[in-house]
């Protein structure tokens, strides 16, 4: 039984030190090298363009361009030698895109939502990267079939309408009271809005809050 604990535990020795695909090697600097702006969703993609090796031990240099994703690195075999490797590194995320043109007005369903997998380096900061955050949402401008969405192109749909009755919601602390109202323009969720009262006919600003409700404060 010792000899086959022996046998068994040299086998993992030899295991652990055979050498690793070059790409898994330039991955794993990849991600130490992007730290915290590494996605939580993304993956990096390696394509090595220049490879004298298919396995290393080790990466003894290493060197990337985190805007383009290019990276020159030297791998060190197992007999001790020590090559010059290069190639891309990119980090992919998947990012939900519109399955058909939407047109302004329209709320995006989740029918309308597909994903795609793009480089992280051509999303800008105000892409939405979130499925969660589209649906529901009304478009705000023309969104093409396929393209990323950006944050300033949605927004909350339209709850109150121009000349809608509404019921005015007046909150102080514990206290709420309501009196019915008439929204004097058009307000998506949580926007300002200016209301009139309709048992004192005096105007309100207030916020709306959902469907044919507007809270005003004290």
């Amino acid at each position: 039984m010792i000899r086959a604990a022996v046998i068994l535990v040299a086998g993992l020795v030899a295991q652990a030190a055979a050498g690793a695909p070059v790409e898994l090697l330039v991955e794993e600097r990849a991600r130490d090298s992007l730290g915290a702006e590494m996605p939580a969703s993304g993956e990096v993609r390696v394509t090595v363009s220049s490879k004298p090796v298919a396995e290393a031990m080790l990466i003894s240099a290493y060197w990337m361009d985190q805007a383009t994703g290019q990276f020159i690195a030297n791998v060190v075999t197992e007999e001790g030698a020590t090559h010059r490797i290069g190639g891309y590194a990119l980090v992919i995320q998947p990012v939900p895109v519109p399955l058909r043109r939407l047109m302004p007005g329209e709320v995006i369903t989740e029918g309308d939502i597909g994903t795609v997998d793009m480089p992280v380096a051509r999303l800008g900061s105000f892409t939405i990267s979130d499925a969660d955050k589209l649906v529901g949402k009304e478009v705000r401008s023309l969104l093409a079939k396929g393209r990323p969405v950006m944050v300033q192109a949605v927004q909350e749909p339209l709850v109150i309408a121009r000349g809608e009755e509404v019921s005015i919601i007046y909150r102080d602390g514990p206290l709420q009271l309501s009196a019915p109202g008439r929204a004097l323009r058009d307000a998506h969720a949580g926007q300002d809005i200016k209301v009139v009262n309709l048992a004192s006919n005096s105007t309100l600003a207030g916020i709306a809050v959902a469907h044919g409700r507007v809270e005003v404060g004290k």
